[in-house]
């Protein structure tokens, strides 16, 4: 029997294909709905933007058959090497802009510095929500973090086989508080599911993808690139070391905001979460697994030191698109027809 021919699998996966924002991903997702063949051609990235919704979204789309893959999709497309080559197309253009957009270096010690500097006045959502916010502003961001949020430490586990020693061991336990301790109902990716679930939102995982726009997905693609490529290990530490270091005071300015907005406890509780947890995860990423990692693999300083700084350009791509919609009244979320005002929660659940 020939792959063409093939009966339908069982996936067992019940997310669908996402809606196409363009000639790659429509490509991808059409190719997707057929069985892996090696006639199978899939167009050229072009000159699409690396940033755009198009690119973003069909790299989504490939990067999510090594996570939960989807309804109906045949799990060979997984290895089939044309889509890889075809990915491999997409990673390049993200990659050559990410290089592009941020200065470089190996000054490891200033950039783990310029981490822990809160600025006086940040251009922070939960600033904006805590001073300006309405309870749709917030309710929107959890729509949008829920695509990062669902994979919360999954991207950085396959990072684990890559380290020795100490480093191997500490980013073990950081890992570990994220995924629960060992008790499910604790898993960081659980308590966010609660904290839609009480927000009035749907739980499901990646529910809100069609309506959540290019920068969060670069951000989520950010960390799967990274883990999927062992020459990007450092970069993924780099990463992973930002988003610690910087939580526990963001997850602080989100609980006064929650306050502020009268937000359900168990919103609350995600972050009040990470307040506890990524203090200490602070330290342990700073000098037991990136100074373990760099006393032993020396060369992925300038690796290490690109992660961190790729990371800060997309948090910061994130937070001035979802800031810039709303100082004009506009959602932040994608829509068939975009509207001026703020976009009802009840017309994308």
């Amino acid at each position: 029997m020939t792959p063409s021919s093939a009966p339908p699998v069982t996936t067992g996966s019940s997310i669908v294909l996402p809606r196409p924002r363009g000639e790659l991903s429509a490509a991808v997702t059409d190719i997707l709905r057929t069985a892996p063949s090696t006639r199978t051609r899939f167009p050229e990235t072009g000159s699409a933007d690396p940033y755009g919704d198009d690119l973003q979204l069909a790299l989504h789309t490939c990067y999510e058959l090594h996570y939960h893959g989807f309804e109906a999709v045949h799990p060979g497309w997984e290895w089939d090497p044309e889509l890889l080559r075809f990915r491999g197309n997409l990673e390049l253009a993200f990659r050559r802009a990410l290089h592009s957009d941020v200065k470089g270096g190996d000054d490891i010690a200033h950039t783990l510095a310029e981490l822990l500097i809160e600025p006086l006045e940040p251009n922070d959502i939960a600033r904006y929500l805590h001073d300006e916010g309405e309870w749709w502003h917030l309710r929107e961001y959890f729509v949008q973090r829920s695509i990062y949020h669902h994979k919360e430490g999954d991207p950085h586990a396959w990072v684990i086989p890559r380290l020795f020693g100490q480093e191997k061991a500490s980013l073990v336990a950081v890992e570990y508080d994220e995924f629960g301790g060992g008790r499910g109902e604790r898993v960081h990716a659980r308590l966010y599911a609660e904290l839609l679930a009480a927000a009035g939102l749907d739980d499901g995982y990646l529910h809100y993808l069609d309506v959540v726009p290019a920068p969060m997905l670069a951000l989520v693609n950010m960390m799967s690139l990274f883990g999927l490529h062992r020459d990007l290990r450092g970069a993924l530490v780099g990463q992973l070391a930002t988003a610690e270091i910087t939580s526990s005071p963001a997850a602080r300015r989100m609980v006064a905001a929650l306050d502020k907005l009268g937000a359900p406890p168990e919103c609350r509780l995600f972050y009040t979460e990470h307040v506890e947890a990524d203090a200490v995860h602070e330290q342990v990423m700073r000098h037991d697994v990136i100074g373990g990692l760099l006393a032993r693999e020396p060369a992925l300083t300038e690796s290490v030191v690109f992660g961190i700084q790729v990371t800060n350009l997309l948090e910061d791509r994130f937070t001035d698109h979802v800031l810039g919609s709303w100082r004009l009244g506009d959602s932040s979320l994608l829509d068939s027809i975009r509207t001026p005002g703020p976009l009802p929660m009840t017309g994308v659940a």
